[in-house]
């Protein structure tokens, strides 16, 4: 999987921030507890990002009624979908 990655460096480094954030934390919280702490690690080592980013879904020319809200998108570049489950599924990974 890691050769397809795009933005190869980029991602690891955030996957390192959510990693410091899980070690501190531990496991049991929300996703909105993690977010809450990537927020504040994204800021810590200077990583743009927007936060609940909200994308209209055109479907055959149509725009669906619900959308497709991003946890986090960082620099512009990576969606980032927060989870807080105990063993991440195949069907999580996109």
């Amino acid at each position: 999987m890691s050769d397809k990655l795009l933005y190869k460096d980029e991602s690891y480094f955030v996957i390192g921030l959510c990693m410091d954030v899980h070690n501190e934390l531990g496991k049991g919280f929300s996703e909105s507890v993690y977010a809450d702490a990537l927020e504040i690690e994204l800021g810590i080592n200077g990583v743009p990002y927007q936060k609940e980013v909200n994308y209209r879904i055109n479907y055959k020319g149509k725009v669906l009624k619900h959308h497709y809200y991003a946890d986090f998108v960082i620099d512009n570049k990576i969606i980032l979908e927060l989870k807080a489950i105990e063993k991440i599924a195949s069907g999580h990974v996109k």
